[in-house]
């Protein structure tokens, strides 16, 4: 990946440390990173928190139980374009797991599923849903998968390049990637800019664009054919970012933001998250 020289915005950790890091742009400027990047030993510090859903499975606010009632509506459009993008169930890989859910949701649609998830925690919510996930990516000796998913996960790697070309020695010749990951392209990060939820620093090291995906993979030999929006990303994403911008939940911002980026999303084709589907060449 390009080095990275020239700074986009500053902003900070809200949800954990309160810890200040800069954005800085790659050589096109559609790809950016998180400075100063982590260390491996303290990584897991930042996330270690309740309000970190994804790993906790946690239904305490409205704002959780919301997060839990889109999810469910998610997990069915997913499976459902695994299935149509497959021509029927096959061989699943679902890397960064979490607790399980669309494995276990894709098992109960005839999926052979696999799950990679370095979070403890979520690794036991996982097994009582009836899935077993390895730890690391290393310990999937499994190759010749029909699909591997990256459900908001490729930005929080170290080393993207290097990663996705152990994807690809894991997915069968013309295999199918899914890649979802928020746009800092999009109407509503422009708006919150360094309030917007979406960057999440330092848990999320790398920031992409459509151009910026479309180059990084084309280098890998992968061919972006088709990419569609998340339409929920953006109202969910409005709601946290109006509490790290005013401290309060500010639901009615929140949902006119999240429309208002929609709507310009129709025209600009820049939505708040999108999926990437893409073919092994």
């Amino acid at each position: 990946m390009n080095t990275p020289h020239k700074i986009h915005l500053k902003t900070k950790d809200y949800l954990v440390s309160g810890e200040e890091f800069t954005l800085v742009e790659n050589e096109f400027g559609d790809i950016l990173q998180t400075i100063p990047v982590p260390s491996s030993i303290k990584i897991p510090e930042y996330y270690k928190s309740e309000n970190y859903i994804s790993h906790t499975d946690t239904k305490k606010s409205f704002t959780d139980k919301l997060y839990h009632f889109i999810k469910k509506i998610a997990l069915k459009q997913k499976v459902s374009l695994i299935t149509e993008i497959n021509k029927g169930p096959g061989k699943l890989l679902d890397i960064g797991s979490g607790t399980g859910d669309f494995l276990a949701t894709a098992k109960q649609k005839n999926w052979a599923v696999f799950g990679v998830e370095p979070n403890q925690d979520a690794i036991t919510l996982s097994e009582k849903k009836g899935v077993c996930v390895s730890k690391e990516l290393k310990d999937i000796t499994e190759t010749d998968f029909d699909v591997i998913t990256l459900w908001h996960v490729l930005e929080h790697v170290p080393d993207v390049e290097d990663y996705i070309h152990e994807i690809s020695n894991r997915l069968k010749t013309s295999g199918t990637l899914i890649i979802a990951v928020p746009n800092f392209k999009s109407k509503d990060a422009k708006h919150y800019k360094r309030f917007w939820a979406a960057y999440d620093v330092p848990r999320h090291l790398w920031h992409f664009s459509k151009t910026g995906i479309k180059q990084l993979f084309s280098t890998h030999n992968f061919q972006l054919t088709e990419t569609k929006p998340m339409w929920f990303d953006a109202f969910y994403v409005s709601l946290l970012s109006e509490k790290y911008k005013t401290g309060k939940s500010n639901w009615l911002k929140a949902i006119f933001r999240g429309l208002q980026s929609n709507l310009s999303g129709l025209h600009t084709k820049e939505y708040s998250s999108h999926i990437y589907i893409l073919k092994k060449e």
